[in-house]
Order: C-alpha cells, then sequence, then structure tokens
C-alpha cells in the first residue's frame, strides 16, 4: 500500500505527499551533501547601486567587472565600514548579508578606486536595506508545514548560494551557478574551447536543505589572437586565402562569432591593453577604408587617409594583412583584427555547430563513477564547509554525499499482433527484440508512394535504390504493415533546387485512382544538411499533405534488415498503425478503469543566438484508449514566453478527436506539462488546469472530467549513483525502474524521481515527476507504474525512454514546427554611418517565416490530410 502523506493548502488545490512502497528497495548515492545546520537567523537583502564617481553608466557593465569592483570595496571597507560582515552580491543590483551592516533607514556609502589595464578609476557604492528574508520559512517549507511554494523561499536559498559561489569563485571561473576552469581544457572547432567544471545550489528536501554539486561543461572562447580565432572558424589554411574580399557567409559566420565578445587592442602605440566590444565591421578593406584624419605633426591641415595608412603614420605601425576588413568599436573607431586580441575567460553563447556540438558531448559524457568521483575531488579540493563566509550564513556543510532510500519497479508486459511467435514478452534492462514478432495493429496499407532521391545518380544508381526498396517492403510485410505496390516510382531531383517543385514532381509519379491522394514519400538525402531536411518537412506538412520519411543515402547503399526494421516502425506510426501495447487489462486498471485522455505539452525556445523567432508550444493527446496514438495541436507564442496561451482551443479539439476514435467522452484527463521551473508551479497549474476544465465545459456544458496535472522536469541536475555494482546496470548507471520518493524530494509535493531508460553512455539523468492536482486520486505507486509502463509504449523503438511519451511527443512536434521557420540567423546588416557603410552585429532583416513571428499568438496549421495523425514520427 502506498503511504499518504499531511494534507497541505496551496493556492488552487490541496497537495498531498505520497510515498510509493512497490518493487525492491535498495540505498543510492546522491550528488547532494546534507547540510548539518542552516541558517535559523534573519538574512538581510540589499539593494546595491554601483556608480563611477563622475557621471553614470549608459548600460550595466558586465558582471564580472561589476564583481571586480565590489569586491575591492569589500577589501578595503571589510573591517572598518562593513564591521567585518561578510557582503555576497550577485554583480547587479541584489546582495545578502547574516548581519545588518546599516540601520534600516540608512544608507551606507562606500568609496572604491580599481584599478583595470593600468586604468584606475573610482567608483561610489550605495547600499540600503529593502528586506529582511526570515529563514524560518525554509524549515516549515522542508517539514512541509508551509503553503509556501519554491518562489517563496527562493530569495533564501540565493542568498545561500551566493555565499557558497563566492568561496568557489575566488578557485574557479563563474557563472551565475556555475563554475569552471581550463584545466583539462579540450579545443574544438570555430574559435572554441570545452571547460570543465560544477554547478553549486542550495536544495530542500524532506526535513534537510542539500548542497547538490553536479559536473558541468560549457564552451568558452579560445583566448589570444583574434587572427587565429578568424582563421579557424573560416576554416581557412592560410588568411591569404581572402584576398579577394570576405563572402557574405563568411561576414555572418564572424559576426556571430563576436557578438559580445571583449577583445584587447594591443599595440606599442597605446599604453597597456585597451578593451573594446565589436559593433560591427567595415564593408571595404584597410586599405581601401578611408577617412578624414588632421595629423598631429601638421596642426590644421587635414586629408583622407585609409585606415592602414593612418597606423602606419601614427603608430609606426606595417599592417600584415591590410586586404581584412576593420571591426568598429565606439565612436566608429576602427580597428585592424590582426592587432587585436580576445580576452580570457569569456563564455560563449551562441549556437554551437554540428561538431561543436559533438565534441561538446562527447566532453560531457562520463561513467557514473568518474562523475562521483570528481564530485568528491571538488568537495575535498574546494574546502566549502571551512569557509568563514558559508559559516557566517549559518551553514555547516561536511565532505559526504548523502544515500537516499530508493526502490526498483517491475517492468510492463509487452504485447505485440496476434500472429507473432512471441505475442507478450517481458523486457530485460528496459530494452527486447522485436525478432519474429508483429506489429500489434497495421496501419492503412501502402498503396500509392514514391521515393526521392535528392543525390546525384551516379553515386545512386536506380538499381540499388530498387534494391533497397524491395528489402524494405518485404520487412514491412514480415513485420505485419502491409505495402501493397512493391515497386515504386524513383524520381531523381535536385537538393540545390526548388525542394518543394521536386517533391510535387515526385508525387505526380504516382499513378492515382481519382479522389485518392499520395500517401507516403521515402526522401532519401545526401547528406544531414539541416536546411534540405526541413524544407522537405516544412512542404510535405504545409503545401502537398503528405506522409514523409527522410533517410541518409549511405543506408542505401547496404540495405540492411534492422535499418529496415526501424523504418517500418516510424512508417506503420505514421500511417496510423500501432507497433507494440501493454496488456489492456493491466492499463485500465492503472488507470481506475475510465476512458483517459493522456495530454503532452510543452514550450520550447529559439536557441542561444536566435533573435526574432518565435516560441512554439505543442500540446498532443491519446485518440485511443490505450494511450498509443496520438494527435498534435501547435500553438506559435510570443519569443520565449513560458504560458501557453489558446490551450483551452487545443484541448477542445482533443476532446473532440479522442470522441471521434473512441465513441466515448473521456472521463479523466492526464495532463503530463513539460518546459515549467519548480517556481512556475502554482501560476501555471492554475491558469492551465482553468483552461482544461473551460475547454470541457465548452464542449458540453456540465461536463467535467476528473483532471490530474503533472509537471515534468528534465533539465535538473540531481544525479543518483548505485551503491554497488549488482544494483546499478552495464553502464553503472541505476536500472530502469529505480524511482526515489523521498528524502531530496520537495516536502510540500507529490513528487518522484524516475529512471524509465536504460542509459546507452555516460550518467544517467532521471525525470523529475511533480503532481500538482489529482481528482482522481492516483496514490503514488499507482502513478510510479502508470508512468513507468507508458515510457514502454514509446511508438518508434524496442526500449523504454527517459521521458513520458505524450512529452517525447510532444518535443518531437515541437522540433517538427521549427520546419516551418524560415532560416532567420543572425548576421551582421547593412547600415550606414557618417564614416562610410559597414555590417552591424544584429538580426538578419528581410527574413520572413511561414508563421508570424511579431509576437501573435495563433495555431499553426498542418495540412488537413495530416493533422489527426503522428506525421511527427
Amino acid at each position: 500500500m502506498s503511504q499518504r502523506g499531511e494534507s497541505l493548502s496551496s493556492p488552487g488545490t490541496t497537495y498531498v505527499k505520497q510515498y510509493g512502497s512497490m518493487g525492491r528497495k535498495l540505498k543510492v548515492n546522491v550528488n547532494m551533501i546534507e547540510l548539518k545546520k542552516y541558517p535559523e537567523q534573519n538574512i538581510y537583502q540589499y539593494d546595491v547601486d554601483l556608480v563611477p564617481e563622475r557621471g553614470m553608466f549608459k548600460k550595466l557593465p558586465a558582471p564580472e567587472f561589476m564583481r571586480s569592483v565590489f569586491d575591492q570595496a569589500m577589501r578595503t571597507h571589510r573591517t572598518t565600514k562593513l564591521k567585518g560582515i561578510p557582503l555576497v552580491y550577485d554583480a547587479r543590483k541584489i546582495a545578502y548579508a547574516p548581519s545588518p551592516i546599516c540601520n534600516s533607514n540608512e544608507e551606507l556609502v562606500l568609496d572604491v578606486s580599481y584599478t583595470e589595464s593600468g586604468r584606475s578609476e573610482k567608483f561610489i557604492i550605495r547600499i540600503r536595506e529593502v528586506a529582511v528574508i526570515n529563514t524560518t520559512i525554509l524549515t516549515e517549507f522542508i517539514k512541509g508545514k508551509s503553503s509556501a511554494g519554491v518562489a517563496d523561499i527562493q530569495p533564501a536559498l540565493t542568498a545561500l548560494d551566493l555565499a557558497i559561489g563566492s568561496v568557489v569563485r575566488s578557485q574557479m571561473v563563474g557563472f551565475n551557478r556555475s563554475f569552471f576552469t581550463r584545466t583539462q581544457a579540450l579545443p574544438t572547432s570555430g574559435g572554441l574551447e570545452l571547460w570543465r567544471g560544477f554547478s553549486f545550489s542550495v536544495r530542500p528536501g524532506i526535513e534537510r536543505l542539500f548542497l547538490n554539486i553536479n559536473t558541468a561543461v560549457t564552451a568558452m572562447y579560445t583566448p589570444g589572437s583574434l587572427l587565429e580565432a578568424i582563421t579557424n572558424i573560416l576554416e581557412l589554411r592560410d588568411v591569404n586565402q581572402v584576398r579577394g574580399g570576405l563572402s557574405p557567409q563568411m561576414v555572418r559566420t564572424i559576426g556571430s562569432y563576436l557578438r559580445g565578445v571583449i577583445l584587447y587592442l594591443k599595440h606599442r602605440g597605446i599604453q597597456g591593453k585597451r578593451k573594446f566590444s565589436v559593433k560591427g565591421m567595415t564593408t571595404k578593406p584597410l586599405d581601401k577604408e578611408s577617412f578624414e584624419w588632421e595629423d598631429p605633426t601638421q596642426e590644421g591641415k587635414t586629408e583622407m587617409v585609409t585606415i592602414e595608412k593612418y597606423y602606419q603614420r601614427r603608430y609606426n605601425i606595417k599592417l600584415n594583412y591590410p586586404f581584412l576588413p576593420g571591426l568598429v568599436g565606439r565612436k566608429n573607431a576602427v580597428f585592424p583584427i590582426e592587432l587585436c586580441d580576445i580576452g580570457e575567460n569569456q563564455r560563449y553563447k551562441g549556437k554551437l555547430d554540428d561538431k561543436q556540438t559533438a565534441d561538446m558531448v562527447k566532453f560531457a559524457c562520463q561513467k557514473p563513477s568518474e562523475n562521483m568521483s570528481r564530485i568528491n575531488q571538488a568537495i575535498s579540493n574546494l574546502g566549502i564547509g571551512t569557509s568563514p563566509v558559508v559559516k557566517a550564513f549559518g551553514m555547516e556543510i561536511p565532505n559526504r554525499l548523502a544515500e537516499v532510500e530508493a526502490r526498483v519497479l517491475p517492468a510492463p508486459t509487452i504485447t505485440y499482433g496476434s500472429r507473432s511467435r512471441e505475442p507478450s514478452l517481458a523486457p530485460s534492462s528496459g530494452a527486447w527484440n522485436m525478432r519474429d514478432k508483429q506489429v500489434t495493429t497495421s496501419g492503412k496499407p501502402l498503396d500509392y508512394w514514391a521515393v526521392l532521391v535528392l543525390a546525384n545518380r551516379s553515386y545512386m544508381a536506380e538499381g540499388r535504390v530498387q534494391n533497397f526498396v524491395t528489402t524494405l517492403v518485404r520487412i514491412c510485410n514480415q513485420t505485419g504493415y502491409r505495402i501493397n505496390h512493391p515497386q515504386p516510382p524513383i524520381v531523381y531531383g535536385n537538393p540545390n533546387a526548388d525542394i518543394g517543385r521536386e517533391m510535387k514532381k515526385a508525387c505526380d509519379s504516382i499513378r492515382l485512382r481519382p479522389g485518392d491522394a499520395p500517401q507516403l514519400l521515402l526522401v532519401i538525402l545526401p547528406t544531414t544538411n539541416a536546411q534540405v531536411y526541413q524544407t522537405v518537412k516544412n512542404c510535405a506538412y504545409t503545401t502537398l499533405g503528405v506522409q514523409s520519411q527522410c533517410m541518409q543515402a549511405k543506408h542505401v547503399q547496404n540495405a540492411n534488415a534492422q535499418y529496415c526494421a526501424n523504418l517500418c516502425l516510424k512508417i506503420n506510426a505514421k500511417m496510423g498503425g500501432t507497433n507494440q501495447s501493454l496488456v489492456g487489462q493491466n492499463l485500465q486498471k492503472m488507470l481506475h478503469s475510465k476512458p483517459t485522455l493522456v495530454m503532452g505539452c510543452d514550450v520550447t525556445h529559439p536557441a542561444p543566438g536566435e533573435h526574432g523567432k518565435p516560441s512554439i508550444a505543442s500540446v498532443v493527446g491519446s485518440t485511443d484508449l490505450m494511450g498509443l496514438r496520438y494527435a498534435a495541436t501547435l500553438i506559435q507564442l510570443p519569443s520565449r514566453q513560458e504560458l501557453v496561451k489558446l490551450l483551452m482551443e487545443a484541448v477542445q479539439r482533443h476532446l473532440r478527436l479522442f470522441f471521434s476514435s473512441t465513441k466515448v467522452k473521456p472521463r479523466h484527463i492526464v495532463f503530463y506539462r513539460d518546459g515549467i521551473s519548480e517556481t512556475q508551479f502554482p501560476q501555471t497549474r492554475d491558469r492551465e488546469l482553468t483552461e482544461i476544465l473551460r475547454a470541457c465545459s465548452s464542449v458540453e456544458a456540465g461536463y467535467k472530467p476528473e483532471v490530474t496535472f503533472i509537471a515534468v522536469l528534465k533539465r535538473h541536475n540531481t544525479r543518483f549513483y548505485p551503491l554497488t555494482s549488482r544494483d546499478g546496470d552495464r553502464t553503472g548507471n541505476c536500472v530502469p525502474g529505480t524511482v526515489i520518493d523521498r528524502s531530496v524530494t520537495l516536502a510540500p509535493y507529490f513528487d518522484f524521481y524516475l529512471f524509465s531508460h536504460a542509459a546507452i553512455q555516460g550518467t544517467s539523468r532521471p525525470t523529475h515527476y511533480v503532481v500538482l492536482h489529482n481528482d482522481v486520486g492516483f496514490t503514488a505507486d499507482e502513478l510510479q507504474q502508470l508512468t513507468y509502463s507508458l515510457c514502454f509504449t514509446y511508438a518508434i523503438c524496442t526500449r523504454s525512454v527517459s521521458l513520458v511519451p505524450p512529452v517525447y511527443y510532444a518535443h518531437r512536434v515541437a522540433d517538427r514546427a521549427r520546419c516551418h521557420l524560415v532560416e532567420m540567423g543572425t548576421e551582421f546588416d547593412d547600415a550606414s554611418t557618417s564614416m562610410s557603410e559597414y555590417y552591424t552585429a544584429g538580426t538578419a532583416v528581410g527574413s520572413r517565416t511561414a508563421t508570424d513571428a511579431s509576437g501573435a499568438t495563433k495555431l499553426i496549421k498542418i495540412n488537413t490530410r495530416l493533422d489527426t495523425t503522428m506525421y511527427f514520427m
């Protein structure tokens, strides 16, 4: 039996803390240190106004600069005005102290002199109290005696994080709660290198606080010669290759790389190093770019000189690469690239390319034992627990990771088609084999389809393509999905031409009966080029309304049966079939024998450095009683907005689709919501639960099914490690089915961490599920087993997945939605100045999207022939 805790009131609902008991019990390590003591006294919050002694900042300087000035002031006034009380600072506007540093109605003023690059400047820091944080709210929260949410305890947690961060920052380079070191850095392409580090944050548990420590990696600018970096990012053997000028694509590449980076100009004509940031690049090379200059040796005489001649006459510097453009800085000053260095300790915030991403994944991938060993080493070396600042804030931190209780849930039984040699099986270690099995239900047989080859005919001969198609047809028929037309038209197209026209040509090659439409295009792509793939998908989803299955040309060369079987699973799902299932009786028991609409929702945002693109909300809903088949709805949101508008319309649509398919109304809705943080729980639940209920009542007056609303968190830093090799899998990770719902979970919430997949490499990350509303009265055992069982139903693989499938599908839908957007990458735009024309760092103008990036909220339309199918698989 599951154990129920006491009810805890919270806006909009009542949380009930629950613990499960099903499964084999064991203990695991967690990457957290239990705080033996935490603050019981007040913490004082201060507003910090740091300004130059003369004038004002036009905009707040970089955090590193603000922190350096502030730290200098702390050293100067520590024993006098600050009375020895430590003050920790967020490098913007807020600081915290464990005791008052001035009276609440007073303003403390500190003056400080700060020297950088040989230049000294004076600053004034005004500090005034703005809040007193009563830390008893932490005690009440972790004991489950408070109606406060995570957002309410965040100020206290932030103060403790800053106190710990002040210790780590003295030994590592810090960005927010993450800290890195260049030791063991890995050079990658594009003028970048990868650094290892750690994240540190204080986390609330059950009746205790923890310090969470996790390994981290980040991309950094490689310090040193800018000329060398640009040679690297343009993939040049020698700079002389661009004597003829830079192409527009090269300009965009350089502009993306330089956005926000701090450069240093260093030559014998100036004292020390001059720091500047780039706002643009000249459109002409330095030996052609000219301006009006007054030679100081000939007072009153002005003349037009090129930048090259200026540096030669003014500083006696002969430029080696005058054929390169110059960098435009403050007041339109132009600096030669060859005289610039990239400053140290600068984090790259742009989007990584495929090579850099692959290097990052490989660099970050560590076995659980290695991961845990690095954390233990950091705990020992950093000496956080012995820090006077940490002790002043009332924390006592030992040097030992905590152990917590866990359980391993039993895997569900998987079923296949009745004509399979073994129609049901019990998966082992989260994986199984489909050999001699047929899909549970076959999709609509394939009669009208074609193959579009976007590769050179000399490389991809028609006979080789037909050989692959023959193997694919044979495997599909053996697996239970019927292909009636074994020799579809094979059409060759040009990937550099109008892709839509090439696809239309392939569709037109299919002999159709009146009233019928093409069912599928098998598209063979020459490379992994994302632009071609996205264009194919966009045309298929919107214009043609045909299912598309893309594959790389390299797989045609060897018609591998396993690869063809994987394609079969995708095609069957798109054509309306189901590949595997759970035992119906077992699933219905978990769902309390009520017709249940299972939904998933996610919001995805533009990648770092992508400006002007909208956020996309994706909502999926099941269309059968087993939660196996799903339809999707897409909603365009203003950029980086999290709350989902138009959710009511989306839920209405899925209620109708469920009824249309099953002929019954759902009596229960299980809504898995991804993409929200712990501080957003109350407002997201209250707003979206209201939208769900409004959708139900709008479909039919008085219709009010029970709703279970579950937040799904994947981006967290909690990791667990088996105590012994016997308790782990072959990679050293926790085995599939491991669930943790004690000690390190959130005291006021019904929540749990679940390992539902077998890791292939690296350290596995569990998914954190938090139940925010529970009308049906799920016990912990029921909901944990339901969620784990659903992870075995992901349509296109024979493994359990790390994320409950409706959320996984929502991810895929949102990812596919990006195919609707024409590329709007950042670049240097044309602009004119008083000096001349130059490229400015900005977002490309003139780009257009199939959706409106202006901020409008609207549903994104998919072709009606596809919009109720699993086209996104």
